[in-house]
């Protein structure tokens, strides 16, 4: 596990152009320098042969690996780099050789078959009529018992945007996240997740891609996790260069 106080101002949820990211390696690297990064870690979304749209090809894995090891070395006398993975839940890939492991859930899965949960609106909205007929909360009560069980499944360190659901939910524009439902649906989650002492992401990606004002996870759940103990880190998820340490700033106060 790796130990978060030990790694400064920090950002260590990013993908490049391995897989859906805008940006090689080295440019994420030097973006952050410029940022005033102590650390920057350079992930890659896990290979997941359900799904080839948008993560690293299974063949370039040890590439990725090799390419971030040798930026750690080229720039060590300015930032520290580590090399990371997003590992899908429903990815069965290794997460050997990696610095580190962000656990994170992207798809539904009902009667054999996947949908993804932010791939966009129209898709979203598909997905929840053709699985769950148009009901939004069984839709979370699926989501959110992956999501319960991500740790054990990918043996992550940092759990990724938890309420990745609530993505394309703007001012509840499809179901109520005070509803009892949906409550219900993350209060099981957490309840397991607290218990394993790993750190939850506070993400700003959805912001900087103009779906959110505010980051994952939503106030009411950050605020259970606060109360009860659990610990957070800052993540951009960015997918290009200008979004490194994306409102970092005004989100500090979180942590």
């Amino acid at each position: 596990m790796i130990d978060l106080e030990s790694l400064g101002k920090c950002d260590l949820h990013m993908h490049t152009v391995y897989c859906d990211g805008k940006n090689t390696a080295e440019e994420m690297v030097l973006s952050a320098i410029d940022k005033g990064l102590d650390t920057v870690g350079i992930a890659t979304h896990s290979f997941t042969d359900i799904d080839l749209t948008y993560c690293i090809k299974e063949k370039d894995v040890s590439v990725f690996q090799k390419e971030v090891n040798s930026l750690k070395e080229k720039y060590a006398d300015k930032i520290h780099v580590l090399c990371g993975v997003e590992q899908d839940y429903y990815s069965n890939y290794s997460t050997d050789g990696f610095d580190y492991v962000i656990g994170s859930v992207h798809y539904f899965f009902v009667d054999g078959k996947y949908y993804h949960v932010d791939h966009s609106e129209e898709y979203f909205l598909n997905s929840v009529k053709t699985a769950f007929g148009g009901d939004f909360y069984l839709a979370t009560e699926n989501y959110y018992n992956a999501v319960s069980n991500v740790i054990d499944k990918t043996g992550a360190d940092i759990i990724g945007h938890f309420d990745l659901m609530n993505k394309f939910n703007k001012d509840n524009k499809f179901f109520d996240v005070k509803h009892p439902r949906y409550v219900d649906a993350y209060t099981k989650a957490l309840e397991k997740l607290l218990k394993t002492g790993k750190v939850f992401e506070i993400n700003t990606g959805a912001i900087s891609r103009g779906y959110k004002t505010q980051p994952y996870p939503h106030t009411d759940i950050y605020n259970i996790i606060k109360d009860n103990g659990g610990k957070f880190v800052l993540s951009s998820d960015a997918h290009k260069k200008e979004n490194i340490a994306y409102e970092f700033s005004k989100w500090q106060k979180l942590i």
